[in-house]
């Protein structure tokens, strides 16, 4: 019996489980090729965006270009932020230093927010699915064993068939987890790696406009 013969063959329980893992693997890995798509494309982008930027003679002429790189939408909303809302609102409190700080954190925040999406889903898998698979693994074991017993004859091929059944289920566990961990941590190093750098921007942009006249 392999991992989808319990789903047809097992107790409700084993198929409420097997179902389970399948879909947190599907779910995660959908998530893995996709942030492996938007990660390497950011990291090109933003390099080449902030790039086009510092080599441009005006912000409208930096707007352009950086609008060009910026398939991923992540540098470009810093820019847009710093056409700062017309006087007479909160928003406009404070000099013209305080009033960038709080535009540009609140589109870096929405930017980083886009580049962590999915790392919850990441993380929940990770350390879930070896639990879920484990209780797949105790509940098949039960009923192996309520069944052996419910046949009045015990022998070690009759014991260790059902068990080694069951314990497919603590390896579907791990084998949803790991990739789902070690995505995890590589997407988290590359967009440290772009927020780093976001920030720097974000930092440098508010330094050149709040002395600008």
């Amino acid at each position: 019996m392999d991992f989808l013969s319990l789903m047809t063959q097992g107790g409700i329980v084993s198929q409420l489980v097997a179902a389970l893992l399948l879909a947190m693997s599907v779910a995660s890995w959908v998530v893995i090729l996709w942030k492996t798509w938007l990660l390497h494309r950011a990291a090109g982008d933003v390099a080449r965006s902030t790039a086009a930027f510092w080599q441009s003679a005006s912000m409208e002429q930096a707007g352009e270009k950086v609008a060009a790189f910026d398939r991923e939408a992540l540098v470009w909303p810093l820019i847009a932020a710093t056409k700062l809302p017309a006087a007479g609102t909160l928003a406009t409190a404070g000099d013209k230093s305080q009033q960038l700080t709080r535009v540009l954190r609140d589109a870096l925040h929405a930017v980083l927010h886009k580049l962590q999406f999915g790392q919850v889903l990441l993380a929940t898998v990770g350390s879930t699915a070896p639990f879920v698979g484990l209780l797949g693994t105790v509940w098949g074991i039960y009923h192996a064993l309520v069944g052996i017993a419910s046949a009045g004859q015990i022998t070690i091929d009759k014991v260790s068939g059902p068990v080694g059944e069951a314990l497919i289920m603590t390896a579907a566990g791990l084998a949803v987890a790991i990739p789902a961990v070690l995505a995890y941590n590589i997407f988290g190093r590359s967009i440290g790696r772009i927020e780093a750098d976001l920030e720097g921007f974000a930092r440098d942009l508010r330094e050149l406009l709040a002395h600008k006249a």
